[in-house]
């Protein structure tokens, strides 16, 4: 499989491109820093310069992909316009590159809480879980394959390979590396295909919690 993985050099990609390349997988990663490149490269993916805010059509730097893992984010010191310009505006432009490529299957990590996000309020919480309710609707609606992932609280400890994934799970953490192991196994699992869940640290095995989704 040829992915283009969006948020490149972020710290779930970074663990992810590895997996990807052990499966098998083509991975390119999207990066907007070019002083990045070296280490995307030694994760195992081919950078692409693009950048996801300023540049409108993603359409080149997906050509020939059969799918896109976005993983990108405005991250947690910005304002909310930027919520809006990534968090939901990245992932749009790439639902249009996707179906213009012919780039089928889309998976992307949303967030715990973006199921029913607050109408209003919240501060720039509140504007996050609002650009990406939005963006899981937009995906939902597009025609393509696809998979949301909502982590939940996201930390840096060692990996467990165990997860708990429903429609509604309760808010608890999850490490980074797990969120990574859900998205490359989410690829190759057709059951996960039409799916949006919350995932957090668990008890079960991720290929078995994957499979078994309602």
């Amino acid at each position: 499989m040829n992915v283009v993985v969006a948020g490149g050099h972020g710290k779930i990609a970074m663990l992810l491109h590895p997996m990807l390349v052990e499966r098998g997988d083509t991975v390119r990663a999207l990066i907007r820093n070019p002083g990045h490149a070296t280490e995307v490269r030694a994760a195992g993916a081919e950078p692409v310069l693009f950048d996801l805010e300023a540049e409108n059509d993603a359409a080149p730097a997906v050509a020939g992909a059969n799918a896109i893992v976005f993983a990108a984010g405005a991250g947690p010191g910005s304002g909310p316009e930027r919520k809006w310009t990534v968090d939901y505006g990245g992932v749009a432009k790439l639902i249009d590159a996707a179906k213009r490529s012919g780039a089928d299957r889309y998976v992307i990590v949303s967030s715990i809480g973006a199921d029913d996000p607050p109408a209003e309020g919240g501060e720039v919480f509140g504007e996050y879980l609002r650009a990406k309710a939005k963006a899981d609707e937009e995906l939902a609606a597009s025609g393509l394959a696809y998979t949301i992932v909502r982590p939940g609280m996201l930390t840096d400890d060692a990996p467990t390979g165990r997860v708990e994934a429903a429609p509604k799970v309760e808010r608890a953490e999850i490490p980074r590396a797990d969120v990574a192991s859900v998205l490359a196994t989410s690829l190759h699992e057709p059951a996960t295909v039409g799916k949006a869940f919350t995932v957090t640290s668990g008890e079960t095995p991720i290929g078995e919690a994957l499979t078994s989704l309602p």
